[in-house]
């Protein structure tokens, strides 16, 4: 009587050790958890799943992705959302996502080179958008604040490309007000030259009104984006007038 106690006992160990292992139920268990938002069970199914089966499921892989960032396991999410890129799953979102996972890290030059990716990949990506224009734009009044002229245009102009009616007409007009600013700091310092030396204040005053060209070409590129822009209408005349 024992020995056969044993012997069912064994089995039913056994068979639940077969059960708890078993791939398809475990990637089950994952889904029923992610769907009830229980983020840190379904993490540890999908990444047992992933582990049992060599990472073959790149929409789990996804799955498990959106559940490590979560529950703030970042790294194991950008490994997640490798895998789903290199398989080609949903891979704009993929992109997106592990982008957010590297600002969570602040991993800066890693985030803005995924979105820079994505973006090849998924063009007009809405969050690869939205992150990569604010990104650059606030670099770029960041630099304009610590008088880093060039490097805030630089910044200006990677948002220009970009496919949004808001963030490419924001951009358009810093450029304009940064090289209206740039031509008003050449002719003030000119200023003294224009009684004492008028060939150095012609020179210089053909520099100032090169860039208050550069600005208008920004500012009327700015109004054909966005017509109804009140700060572009206002500024444009106010650099024409400049240049005469």
């Amino acid at each position: 009587m024992k020995k056969f106690i044993f012997l069912f006992a064994f089995c039913i160990t056994v068979t639940n050790l077969f059960a708890q292992t078993d791939p398809i139920q475990i990637k089950k268990e994952g889904n029923d958890a992610f769907n009830a938002k229980n983020y840190s069970v379904a993490y540890a199914k999908f990444s047992e799943y992933l582990k049992q089966t060599n990472n073959q499921d790149s929409a789990t892989a996804y799955y498990c992705g959106m559940a490590a960032n979560e529950i703030k396991k970042y790294p194991e999410a950008v490994t997640y959302f490798d895998i789903a890129i290199e398989k080609k799953f949903n891979i704009g979102n993929a992109y997106a996502r592990k982008a957010a996972a590297l600002d969570a890290l602040k991993k800066t030059d890693e985030y803005v080179a995924t979105l820079e990716e994505g973006l090849k990949v998924d063009p007009n990506n809405k969050v690869m958008i939205k992150n990569y224009s604010l990104h650059f734009l606030k670099a770029g009044l960041a630099a304009q604040k610590a008088g880093k002229a060039e490097e805030a245009e630089e910044n200006f102009k990677k948002v220009i490309p970009l496919n949004h009616k808001s963030y490419k007409t924001n951009a358009l007009y810093s450029l304009g007000v940064l090289c209206y600013n740039d031509g008003a700091n050449i002719l003030k310092k000119a200023a003294p030259l224009a009684n004492s030396d008028a060939d150095k204040y012609a020179a210089e005053k053909e520099k100032a009104d090169a860039r208050f060209k550069e600005a208008v070409d920004y500012l009327e590129e700015a109004a054909k984006v966005s017509p109804e822009n009140e700060n572009v209408k206002k500024m444009l005349p106010q650099v024409k007038a400049a240049m005469k």
